[in-house]
């Protein structure tokens, strides 16, 4: 597919996470780790930045710390929503650091809503 987006929805970019990163709400926690995911591997730190819960955000994130790492897949595991403004997504991302063998990260995340807008809290790795 021609411009896929990079968070594996099988959508084009403009049909899937360039609205969020332009400022849209995401309709879901899932869309929105989507969306996270795809900040991540075109190294959009205002917006990971923005999407994230206040009180667990760092105090910044630049282009330089997002270099370095290749992102190369993700794939959604779960999305729980247990209550109107809390959700949990797992996934599976897939990496490369440097000229370092491929890696995966695996975490449960949590996310809440706020105003009317999912934010990413945290995160625990499997």
């Amino acid at each position: 597919m021609k411009n896929a987006c990079p968070c594996f929805s099988g959508k084009a970019y403009n049909d899937c996470c360039q609205p969020l990163h332009e400022g849209e709400a995401a309709p879901d926690a899932e869309r929105l780790m989507r969306s996270r995911y795809s900040a991540y591997a075109l190294k959009l730190p205002e917006y990971i930045l923005h999407t994230w819960h206040a009180d667990t955000r760092p105090k910044s994130l630049t282009h330089e710390d997002l270099s370095g790492i290749k992102w190369l897949k993700l794939q959604v595991l779960s999305h729980e929503q247990p209550e109107a403004d809390a959700a949990f997504v797992k996934f599976v991302a897939t990496f490369q650091s440097g000229k370092q063998k491929k890696e995966q990260l695996t975490e449960h995340s949590r996310f809440s809503r706020e105003s009317g807008r999912w934010v990413y809290v945290d995160g625990q790795p499997d």
